[in-house]
């Protein structure tokens, strides 16, 4: 079996993105910028297809990827993301300790504070808390994408209308296919510090556009799940606005969410 990295990319030379992000598998680079072509090279004896679009979009870019993947085991990833030697290895070998899961989530730690989310044990993973997981964690058999027919929303996420939140709704639309989903405490990689594409601070957009987020995740239960949101952390949400000032505007997006659906 082999691991393959599928990995969005912006404006990037190829080769030097591989040497930068320690590619040391099979992967797709899926590069947007002002042309397209394609081209094919080895690193380290491991094949890497680069296929470049003129269009933007993160949703986009992966859905070019899931589309030209060939690996067994697919791993998304972003430019900035640095991995960890013998990364395949951890990778396989977790599947083959989990032989029951389609998808596995792994540990990328992030930046200095981007810090969300850090597995610490195994477990299976569900409806109620499968929004705090990146793409860049998620590690899925290639017969899944054949089987399930899910593909990531062009609503959100970097490039798109709403700013983050692609990855919630990828996972949470294969747990309703019937999915099995577990998080591991293997650590595969580290992001690299940059400036974030669509994280501005905790202001009016990213409230409102989580509300919207929460309307597609939660349905009726949307509200209540934002108040849990906030409260749980509010130290970190909430420095420069009240929990009710913050709620105010999820609300408003939790509203504008509605619309989208119905539309």
């Amino acid at each position: 079996m082999k691991v393959e990295l599928l990995v969005s990319a912006l404006n990037q030379d190829p080769k030097e993105l591989a040497e930068k992000m320690h590619i040391a598998s099979d992967a797709v680079i899926i590069n947007q910028c002002d042309r397209k072509e394609q081209e094919e090279f080895l690193r380290l004896g491991r094949r890497i297809r680069c296929f470049c679009f003129a269009e933007r979009g993160v949703g986009r870019s992966r859905n070019h990827a899931i589309e030209k993947a060939e690996g067994d085991i697919c791993l998304f990833a972003d430019e900035d993301i640095c991995y960890y030697e013998g990364y395949e290895q951890a990778i396989l070998g977790a599947f083959a300790a989990h032989p029951q899961a389609d998808m596995l989530l792994f540990n990328v730690q992030a930046a200095p504070g981007r810090e969300t989310y850090h597995i610490e044990s195994f477990g299976r993973v569900h409806w109620y808390n499968c929004g705090r997981y990146g793409a860049v964690s998620f590690a899925l058999r290639r017969q899944v994408f054949k089987k399930s027919g899910v593909r990531f929303s062009l609503l959100f996420g970097g490039g798109a209308k709403y700013s983050n939140g692609e990855d919630s709704l990828f996972i949470q639309e294969l747990l309703r296919r019937g999915c099995k989903i577990y998080r591991v405490p293997v650590d595969i990689g580290r992001e690299i510090e940059r400036s974030s594409t669509w994280f501005q601070g905790y202001n009016d957009k990213f409230f409102f556009d989580r509300g919207v987020l929460y309307a597609f995740l939660y349905g009726p239960f949307a509200d209540l799940m934002a108040w849990r949101f906030l409260l749980a952390h509010k130290k970190v949400l909430c420095k420069e606005k009240s929990v009710k000032e913050a709620h105010m505007l999820m609300k408003r997006g939790i509203k504008e969410g509605r619309k989208e659906k119905k539309a």
